[in-house]
């Protein structure tokens, strides 16, 4: 599959490359950006011509409604090379989908499918040099949207930027991962956003994942927000436990991101005689597993770590580790996916796209 389309983008080149600089064998995750970004603006109604530009910062009015009442969605995708050099996308249209019920959620306008698939195509065509060979390296893509109309009454904004910038990435590892299962905040509520991409929502983590990690922990298990029994995300991410041979995830609703590397994780699980249930998981059930030697794995799911396997959890100020297993299903999945994305093995799914 490939992305072509007859629209027209506008791409003004930068006059040198600062790619030269770039140590890509040190790379810190989201810090180094490419030398152009995409930027399509939405006024009177309708979605501009988009351009593609050389990165640099803009301006724009203080009273702009991002600052004041938090209208801003975004997206996390990435972008692989293969051994021929070919440049290739993950399920881009998974993307654009969460993308605008993200932003019809926010009150913020959908985007042409055409400015958000053409767009990405013609700039990372343009920045391809930044996608290096390898398994491991990637260029992080974050599509984001942002209001970017003037004016403080409480109101959606009537103005808006789509953008899209890209990232030169490295393996995502963040090392041994302990969590601590929430009992007081909560990630989302029903009736709320927590379905969708919307950067209040993560910022809302920050300070319970601080009072975390001051504890000696990494991240939180969030547990739901009306009795704080039910198991469903892991710090940014989808998360998963294996109890016995059986994997276990919440299913998607108001309160959980519907994950692209959740779906297919599952999916691969379904493909490969992997037993996997949807469905609410009980803090007391998981203790219970830990307890008795049941439960074999914890691992969250997201697009820049992939699958992150957790070795322990606290609750109640009780730790409980988890055992050290040698056939690990987490890091069966995440083989197996990231081949597929990287075309070292056949994508019987259809998932991948051609740049």
């Amino acid at each position: 599959m490939s992305l072509k389309t007859t629209h027209e983008i506008d791409i003004v080149k930068t006059s040198s490359t600062k790619i030269n600089s770039v140590d890509f064998d040190t790379l810190t995750f989201g810090t180094t950006f490419t030398d152009h970004m995409l930027v399509c603006d939405f006024r009177e109604g309708k979605w501009e011509k988009p351009v593609i530009k050389p990165y640099e910062p803009f301006l724009l009015d203080p009273s702009a409604k991002v600052f004041h009442y938090g209208q801003a969605i975004f997206e996390g995708m990435k972008a692989y090379k293969d051994e021929n050099d070919d440049v290739w996308l993950f399920r881009p249209d998974q993307n654009l989908d969460r993308f605008n019920k993200s932003a019809k959620r926010m009150a913020m306008p959908e985007v042409e499918e055409w400015i958000f698939m053409e767009g990405l195509r013609q700039l990372i065509d343009l920045e391809r040099d930044w996608v290096k060979k390898g398994l491991g390296n990637t260029l992080y893509i974050r599509p984001f949207m942002i209001a970017i109309g003037s004016g403080v009454i409480a109101a959606p904004s009537t103005q808006y930027r789509f953008m899209i910038i890209l990232s030169p990435a490295k393996s995502y590892y963040s090392g041994e991962v302990k969590v601590i299962i929430a009992e007081h905040y909560s990630r989302a509520a029903n009736g709320g956003i927590g379905a969708a991409k919307a950067a209040g929502n993560y910022s809302a983590q920050f300070y319970p994942t601080k009072l975390a990690n001051e504890k000696g922990f990494q991240q939180i298990i969030w547990t739901d927000d009306a009795t704080h029994t039910k198991l469903e995300e892991a710090g940014t991410m989808n998360v998963f436990f294996r109890i016995n041979d059986t994997l276990y995830t919440a299913p998607t609703s108001e309160r959980i991101l519907d994950g692209v590397t959740r779906k297919s994780l599952i999916d691969i699980a379904h493909r490969d005689g992997v037993k996997v249930e949807e469905r609410s998981v009980l803090v007391s059930e998981l203790i219970s597993a830990a307890k008795d030697g049941s439960l074999k794995e914890v691992f969250g799911a997201g697009t820049a770590a992939v699958v992150n396997p957790i070795i322990g959890f606290s609750y109640q100020d009780v730790y409980y580790e988890l055992p050290k297993i040698e056939n690990s299903v987490a890091l069966q999945l995440k083989e197996t996916l990231t081949n597929i994305q990287y075309k070292l093995a056949e994508d019987t799914f259809g998932w991948t796209v051609r740049v």
